[in-house]
């Protein structure tokens, strides 16, 4: 179980984490989000002893985790992927780590061969892809079979096969009674794999709850209507109280049911090519709730300027030379 308690973080006048309570439970995937900038990274370091908290604390199993004596066999953690020697082999990257813990070798052939990297475990890790570094780093975590894990954006580099075995993994882990605490930008990938989220928006946690209650209290159904006569039908639909936006070809109501759109679309004799019910998505629940916190705003795609008056197409470029050099022009 990871625990904060008031967990503040101040790089001079900036506030990076503040007052931050939450649990991170056993028996569940932990899902931790919050927009670039909000404190994720920060806390998760403050969590490993990386950096110490301004004020407040933060647990492992009730220990901070400078007091645990054999940091590897309580904590696994992939913060950074490519933090290993580029001329060391990936099986002496875990060596070495594992000695320091007292963690034998046979463990180490076990994780390797766990994470799909037993052909390649000779070879120097400078030269490894960054999906192949993902799961060095994630063999690393799992070195020490701790209780607890903790994965900041796990899917980097990962091709789907990868992505759905990382997927797996941890759900897998929860299963067997671990705590496991990921972090990762992929809405998508945080719906498939996370049973309990805390989410964090400009250093202050935001929620701390269970995915389906987060989803349901920040995020509402709707439904897609699609009609040749979709002006008329707005109209209809807003006249009976529905909030009416279009999006693109096609109309998001909310406030009235399936069956009530469809009855005033045949009253008025309007047809409808579409009628959806849409569940709320939690990276809808997400965008709602920390949307005043996000720290930079893109603008919208600008259009290219029109042509001036008389502007012709531009010039094709040359062709490029044929295989014998020669230019076809």
């Amino acid at each position: 179980m990871i625990q904060a308690r008031g967990l503040t973080k101040r790089y001079g006048d900036t506030t990076a984490v503040e007052a931050a309570d939450f649990t991170v439970r056993p028996g569940h995937v932990t899902g931790f989000l919050g927009p670039n900038g909000a404190g994720k990274s920060t806390t998760m370091r403050m969590i490993l002893g990386l950096d110490r908290p301004t004020s407040g604390t933060v647990t492992v199993n009730g220990k901070r985790y400078s007091e645990l004596g054999a940091p590897l066999r309580e904590v696994g953690a992939l913060l950074e992927a490519r933090a290993m020697h580029p001329g060391r082999s990936a099986r002496n990257h875990l060596r070495w780590l594992a000695q320091s813990n007292g963690i034998g070798d046979e463990r180490v052939d076990e994780v390797l061969a766990l994470v799909g990297l037993e052909s390649v475990a000779a070879k120097a890790t400078g030269g490894f892809s960054l999906g192949m570094g993902q799961r060095l780093g994630i063999a690393a975590a799992l070195l020490g079979d701790p209780p607890i894990l903790m994965f900041d954006e796990p899917v980097n580099g990962l091709d789907p096969e990868g992505i759905l075995w990382i997927r797996t993994l941890m759900r897998q882990l929860a299963a067997e009674g671990r705590t496991v605490f990921v972090s990762s930008h992929l809405m998508s990938e945080m719906a498939l794999t996370a049973d309990h989220l805390v989410v964090i928006g400009r250093g202050r946690i935001l929620a701390d709850t269970g995915m389906r209650e987060f989803v349901d209290s920040s995020a509402t159904s709707h439904v897609r209507v699609r009609s040749p006569r979709a002006d008329e039908l707005r109209a209809v639909l807003e006249a009976e109280g529905a909030r009416v936006e279009p999006e693109g070809p096609v109309l998001r109501v909310d406030g009235l049911g399936l069956e009530r759109i469809g009855d005033l679309a045949v009253a008025g004799g309007l047809a409808l090519h579409e009628l959806t019910a849409v569940q709320p998505s939690l990276e809808e629940a997400f965008m709602r709730l920390t949307g005043d916190t996000v720290e930079y705003h893109a603008g919208a795609p600008q259009a290219p300027p029109p042509p001036e008056p008389g502007d012709g197409p531009p010039p094709a470029p040359p062709l490029p030379p044929d295989d014998l050099g020669r230019n076809p022009s």
